[in-house]
């Protein structure tokens, strides 16, 4: 962040002068690169033209910061997908919560406060078919090997029975 770096000043602060002005200066560059460096390809395009750090900053603050009405449209916009979500017949609990933890974040990053308690709760419903799944495929296993082993017996049977006659 430009604070952590002594950055902010720079931005603040449009006007150089003073025995500082030097320093300040300098302060500028380093701000304005860290500006350029934190932003998109496309986004570098619009702002590499202006002029003065403050410029940038209130470019940036323009383009990022979204109005509450959109930023509630676009939270609803992804509960919808959040809700339907169902975990897949051969998908592991980790993936199915690492899908609902996307939805969520990017909900939460959009101001929701959806609760931690109901990412567990969706998560928790699949708990049964999650553990169905292991034992599943034991059993079809054994089945198979028990398949196996019969038919190895039928074909023994057999040759012992050809040698015989």
């Amino acid at each position: 962040s430009l604070e952590a770096l002594d950055l902010w000043e720079a931005v603040e602060e449009d006007l150089i002068s003073d025995q500082k002005s030097q320093r300040k200066k300098k302060n500028k560059i380093k701000a304005k690169t860290c500006l350029f460096a934190g932003a998109s390809q496309t986004i570098f395009t619009r702002i590499m033209t202006l002029k003065s750090t403050k410029a940038i900053w209130d470019y940036l603050r323009e383009e990022y910061t979204r109005d509450e009405r959109i930023q509630s449209i676009q939270v609803l916009n992804l509960m919808r997908p959040f809700e339907l979500q169902r975990m897949k017949k051969f998908e592991i609990i980790k993936e199915y919560s690492d899908r609902l933890l996307d939805i969520a974040n990017k909900m939460r990053l959009l101001g929701s406060d959806l609760a931690d308690s109901r990412i567990v709760e969706k998560i928790f419903s699949y708990m049964p078919q999650a553990q169905e799944q292991p034992r599943l495929m034991r059993e079809d296993h054994v089945v198979e090997s028990s398949l196996l082993a019969k038919h190895h017996n039928v074909e023994t049977n057999k040759k012992k029975h050809f040698k015989k006659n």
